[in-house]
């Protein structure tokens, strides 16, 4: 005999990159599993597979999910945290003030946003005169995968941050003509981006200081203090972490 199914509400959100409109469902009890499971072992690279499955699953595989910008997909995942539990994620933090008391406190997941400077810019000019420049992408969950650090926080070492920028290359450009990256080897594209000037490479650089993340402040108090403090939660695992269950 055959049980009964659940029937699961479905949902509509944009995406923060394109504007595009995409469905999705809460997570179920096995995926609720999978962030336990990923939450408990501490690993980065788990907590990266566990949300590239759980958006798959729960977006009805219609994403290449791999290819989504991180804030895409962090985004994707707060929201699909706040239909699936709660709107509101209340969890503790460390009180900034003395670094060592813990504070209760809350955040609204509807209203965490994808921040985009006024100047933020994918293409970058290198040479003026020659029109000579740069179109990058934007980090992926697989360049996130590979680097030593955050990349959603600024936090890589020179070397990962070498493999990312040659991997988000989308093209480079010469007046009218076009180099797509995907033509060119590894190796001459890093020679070309090890060639430039310090003041080219700071350009580019640039581009990943400012590029789109979600981020979100909060006040703290401390019950010790009373002193109260603002707190950023930005990247993947702060966002991971506030979109557990865990956190109900």
């Amino acid at each position: 005999m055959s049980l009964p199914k659940v029937e699961v509400p479905t949902y509509e959100l944009t995406l923060p990159s394109e504007d595009k409109k995409i469905k999705f469902r809460p997570f179920l009890v096995k995926e609720e599993k999978v962030l336990y499971i990923a939450l408990e072992s501490g690993n980065n690279k788990e907590m990266v597979t566990a949300l590239k499955d759980i958006v798959n699953a729960c977006t009805f595989d219609m994403l290449k999910v791999e290819n989504l910008p991180i804030f895409d997909i962090e985004y994707i995942f707060l929201q699909i945290r706040a239909k699936s539990v709660s709107e509101i994620a209340k969890f503790k933090t460390i009180c900034p003030d003395d670094g060592i008391t813990y504070a209760e406190t809350e955040v609204d997941l509807t209203k965490v946003e994808v921040h985009v400077t006024d100047d933020h810019t994918n293409k970058i000019v290198i040479d003026e005169q020659r029109n000579l420049g740069i179109v990058l992408k934007y980090p992926t969950l697989k360049n996130y995968d590979i680097v030593k650090g955050d990349i959603t926080k600024q936090k890589i070492d020179i070397e990962s941050m070498f493999t990312v920028l040659i991997d988000c290359i989308d093209h480079i450009f010469e007046g009218e003509k076009i180099y797509p990256a995907k033509d060119a080897t590894k190796k001459d594209l890093k020679e070309f981006i090890e060639n430039l000037s310090p003041q080219a490479f700071d350009k580019i650089r640039k581009f990943f200081d400012t590029m789109p993340r979600l981020e979100q402040k909060i006040e703290v108090t401390n019950p010790k203090t009373n002193k109260v403090s603002t707190v950023t939660l930005s990247g993947i695992t702060d966002f991971f972490e506030l979109a557990s269950p865990i956190t109900r």
